[in-house]
């Protein structure tokens, strides 16, 4: 089984950065679309930034202009750039890839989440 794992949380002052990290345990046989969601507590679950494995990005409304997503590297790893931070970014932030494994198996996977809190 493949897991997401993710870094580069932390507490940061508004305006601020911080570069989040993920990174597949294993390498995928294919991969379609690796990318960030995130969720406070008591709302659902949305879209930050996603990657199709040709390169073309998608990004909120709320993160365009502050947020880049890089390409998906050969280790399957993918980076969330994240700039000009307000509270309002404070979240969990989940990594999302829609792979296929060794086994030839396509699913969804999710990485555990990692903190992020904007605040001074």
């Amino acid at each position: 089984q493949v897991h997401l794992v993710e870094s580069g949380g932390g507490l940061v002052q508004p305006g601020g950065s911080l570069r989040l990290s993920c990174a597949a345990s294993e390498r995928f046989r294919e991969v379609n679309v690796m990318g960030w969601f995130r969720q406070v507590p008591g709302k659902q679950r949305e879209l930050v930034a996603t990657v199709l494995r040709g390169g073309k990005t998608n990004y909120a409304d709320s993160v365009k202009g502050r947020f880049a997503i890089s390409t998906i590297n050969a280790e399957n790893t993918v980076y969330l750039q994240m700039n000009d931070l307000s509270p309002e970014d404070t979240a969990t932030y989940y990594c999302y890839a829609n792979a296929i494994d060794s086994f030839y198996s396509g699913k969804d996977y999710w990485g555990k989440g990692t903190l992020v809190t904007v605040s001074s």
